[in-house]
């Protein structure tokens, strides 16, 4: 049994605004959410910018108690999630509710509530750690919190896959609502790791741009200018739907996903192989039943490392060949950083509106050609575009690709 998927609900929380609205309109007009980190606590380390939210407002969608009992990356699922249900309409029968699912990951999960419960633990002792730290800080909390609020009593999964995990997380579940085990499935990723601990681990690594007194200009994929990722955080989450289902209700349909592709590259735990990413972006058009050259767009994972952003465009030029220089490529992480495990929920509604609105959003901040990265980036500015197939790429830490070929609604 193979049945349509569709889109019928999307919502965010990220830098560039915390509801889809504003979000797009951002990405279009080319601002970029990274600000300056103005606190004694990161002193020392080499960078000190990042893609944080300062105006979210958890008691929109939490009672004050709640928001003391959910760390704030499960905040951040749960208002992304709210929104994509909301804008879905969809109501859980009786009786179906485990027709109903949510697969929400997060690569590192809640990480504050962690270091916040060991630095009690050293400073004040064992009784003063809290009570809620264990379903505060495990990464699966995210899905849980979701599905208790939602009565969505189907499957619960929350795959853990570094930056790839958003990616992943809408592809399984498309492919549960597929092959007919469930009829919609709130999918996607949130992330909250902007913290000292988090900032010295990456900085030691040496993968995050130091671009302190430009902040706004530091996150430049396939730009040669590039020196590094922008830590960021937020969530991205996706209503997907059985095509059916959907219409029987009267949906509005936003969009359809079509093909997913995974892979690991088997290669190194950092340095990423292209051809691991040229296979899992094949098996995601071949799922989706069309030729390479039908691909119209690729959201990029384009982080902004040097060779990231290198590897993935050897990885478009050896799946597409000469067409590779006929699609159009854009990062929006050039505005958004990186959200990690977040990143491909936010990706995903992202490439959605593209398809949706018929605009592309650029990527920033790409003033100086790259010689190893020579595609058309839409550099700076937004451009329009009747786009019927799109891609959108997730690559991350320990060789694990996840592509996801969205559809424009027919």
């Amino acid at each position: 049994m193979n049945r349509r998927v569709v889109v019928t609900g999307c919502g965010v929380v990220s830098p560039l605004g915390n509801e889809v609205d504003t979000f797009w309109n951002h990405l279009i007009s080319g601002k970029s959410g990274i600000k300056k980190i103005n606190s004694d606590n990161y002193e020392g380390i080499p960078t000190r910018i990042g893609g944080f939210i300062d105006d979210f407002s958890p008691d929109s969608y939490f009672e004050k108690k709640e928001i003391r009992q959910y760390d704030i990356f499960i905040q951040y699922a749960y208002a992304a999630a709210k929104q994509a249900l909301d804008q879905s309409k969809l109501q859980v029968k009786e009786g179906k509710e485990d027709r109903y699912g949510v697969y929400v990951g997060s690569g590192i999960g809640g990480i504050d509530t962690t270091l916040e419960n060991h630095n009690m633990l050293l400073e004040k002792g064992p009784r003063r750690v809290s009570p809620f730290m264990v379903p505060m800080m495990i990464s699966n909390m995210a899905s849980g919190i979701i599905s208790i609020k939602t009565g969505f009593a189907g499957p619960s999964f929350s795959p853990i896959s570094a930056c790839a995990t958003g990616n992943h997380a809408i592809g399984e579940a498309f492919l549960n609502i597929r092959h007919g085990y469930s009829d919609a499935i709130l999918a996607g990723g949130a992330e909250a790791t902007i913290n000292p601990l988090s900032f010295a681990g990456f900085s030691r690594m040496r993968a995050m741009s130091t671009r302190n007194e430009e902040p706004q200009k530091a996150s430049r994929p396939f730009d040669r200018g590039r020196d590094g990722f922008v830590m960021s955080e937020g969530s991205g989450v996706l209503m997907l739907e059985e095509y059916e289902h959907a219409v029987n209700r009267g949906a509005e349909i936003l969009g359809e996903i079509a093909g997913y592709g995974s892979t690991t590259d088997a290669f190194h735990i950092t340095s990423p192989d292209y051809h691991g990413a040229a296979k899992a972006m094949e098996k995601a058009i071949e799922l989706a039943e069309v030729e390479p050259l039908q691909i119209d767009y690729i959201n990029a994972h384009g982080t902004s490392t040097p060779e990231g952003d290198k590897s993935e465009t050897n990885a478009i030029k050896y799946l597409f060949g000469d067409h590779a220089y006929r699609l159009k490529v854009s990062s929006t992480k050039s505005m958004t950083g990186h959200l990690f495990g977040a990143a491909g929920g936010v990706e995903a509604v992202a490439t959605v509106k593209s398809i949706q609105e018929g605009v592309l959003p650029p990527t920033i901040n790409h003033d100086e050609a790259d010689e190893n990265c020579d595609l058309d980036y839409l550099p700076n500015n937004a451009q329009a575009a009747d786009i019927e197939y799109a891609l959108s790429n997730g690559f991350g830490f320990g060789g694990h690709n996840a592509v996801l070929a969205f559809k424009k609604f027919r």
